[in-house]
């Protein structure tokens, strides 16, 4: 018996310590795949022709309105607004009758005062990874500005790098490390999978018909 906890103790040290190191290597990685892309100064951020912006739920569980959601909603309305780019591309999940991040963002985004002839859909952006992907098998787009929180867009322009598409990123507003803390160690992990994904060259869940931009 004595032999065998032994063995695993050793076992767990070893995943965790692995674990750890999964987790620092990727993030670095990605961090640095970013550098010199990423632009929070709406006057400084250069033009591209089509923003994506990425979708997340209007509403956190407890029925408030989410901030992530908001904060991304105005940055996109900054950057249409200010000429850095002319057609939005809105990509989201739309798992259930339901639930449709794109066309409540759409929505949200024609009350902000953007013309909905320059705004696309992109219905089957499950994952970050599947919106990247169908931004340029889908939409025929090889330079892109993406919206959405800095850690977002960091991981967004790494799998950009990997499809090359020359992405930058409009970094919305944030939430600070005690609210946003759960997001944060998530995103650590999402981070991993990025790399697990190209390793066993996962593809979309969706890909179908193209469509062009005007």
């Amino acid at each position: 018996m004595g032999k065998r906890i032994r063995y695993l103790y050793y076992s767990v040290g070893i995943l965790l310590i692995l674990t750890f190191f999964s987790l620092y290597f990727c993030n670095d990685i990605i961090k640095d795949s970013a550098k010199g892309k990423l632009y929070s100064d709406i006057s400084s951020i250069p033009y591209n022709k089509v923003g994506l912006l990425l979708g997340t739920s209007k509403y956190l569980y407890n029925g408030i309105e989410n901030p992530y959601y908001l904060y991304r909603i105005d940055a996109a309305t900054q950057l249409i607004k200010a000429g850095k780019i002319k057609y939005i591309i809105i990509s989201g999940d739309n798992g259930h009758i339901n639930y449709n991040e794109p066309k409540s963002m759409r929505t949200d985004l024609i009350n902000s005062g953007i013309d909905s002839a320059n705004i696309y859909l992109d219905f089957a952006g499950f994952r970050t990874f599947d919106s990247m992907i169908r931004l340029r098998e889908i939409f025929g787009q090889n330079a892109v500005t993406v919206i959405s929180q800095r850690f977002h867009n960091e991981r967004a322009i790494y799998i950009a790098s990997k499809e090359n598409i020359a992405a930058i990123g409009f970094n919305a507003t944030d939430l600070n490390n005690s609210n946003g803390l759960k997001i944060q160690i998530r995103e650590k992990f999402a981070r991993v999978k990025v790399f697990l994904d190209f390793l066993f060259g996962t593809k979309p869940k969706f890909l179908g018909e193209k469509i062009q931009i005007k």
